[in-house]
């Protein structure tokens, strides 16, 4: 049974995530608070985080900042207010796997949930250690280190270096990536594969203005080397 943290100060949105997931199969915590749900997301083992963005206490956006810095790389989904584009934007950039706009449909963050935790699963489920250069990646223990010393790469992270290492040397559209990655097409902000990228190069890159491993193709997209 997978098990999903709510971390959400609308109560009434609060017990119906939890009711709805919990009919739907899963095992559901609610915390109301971004310092509730920092302190359950460290003790627990949550196979994914529903994260309000605007919380007291403790910002959504600091939380999943604070997650990723420290290693924790369970996904996230963000819940935005409408209209919150920068709030978007900035929690990719900080590891957010995916967000959902307020007001949404159940189904329609269920069918997030299902497919992230789909993706979860298979790569979980194969043992794949990788060695390129310097970085040494463990996809079965979504585990990945540069000269010895770990990167703290996001759950999205892994999955684009894992799809970027089957297709080495090719040229992968963005349109490609998102489908492929975040496992729906048309994702509505284009500029969700470049902020991971320019992320990712941060973390894996010697110099990440002249990467050695993912190089752009003008135009076109990207492409693994290595």
């Amino acid at each position: 049974m997978h098990k999903i943290l709510v971390i959400e100060d609308d109560q009434a949105m609060a017990v119906a995530l939890q009711d709805g997931f919990t009919y739907k199969g899963y095992s559901v915590q609610v915390a109301t608070d971004g310092s509730t749900g920092s302190r359950l997301a460290s003790e627990g083992d949550f196979d994914l985080i529903i994260l309000d963005v605007m919380l007291p206490k403790l910002s959504g956006l600091d939380l999943c900042k604070q997650l990723r810095e420290s290693g924790n790389n369970v996904p996230v989904i963000l819940l935005t207010a409408r209209g919150q584009e920068i709030d978007k934007v900035t929690g990719l950039g900080l590891g957010a796997d995916d967000y959902v706009t307020k007001p949404f449909s159940f189904m329609e963050l269920a069918a997030r949930v299902e497919s992230i935790l789909r993706r979860a699963s298979m790569t979980n489920g194969k043992v794949a250690l990788v060695r390129v250069g310097d970085l040494i990646l463990d996809f079965r223990k979504c585990e990945a280190t540069k000269s010895g010393k770990p990167l703290g790469l996001s759950h999205r992270e892994l999955e684009l270096l894992k799809y970027f290492l089957s297709h080495r040397g090719e040229v992968l559209s963005r349109d490609q990536l998102l489908d492929a990655v975040w496992g729906y097409n048309n994702f509505p902000l284009s500029r969700t594969v470049d902020a991971h990228i320019a992320k990712l190069r941060q973390k894996i890159e010697d110099d990440p203005g002249n990467p050695r491993y993912i190089v752009t193709a003008h135009r076109a997209g990207y492409k693994f080397i290595g």
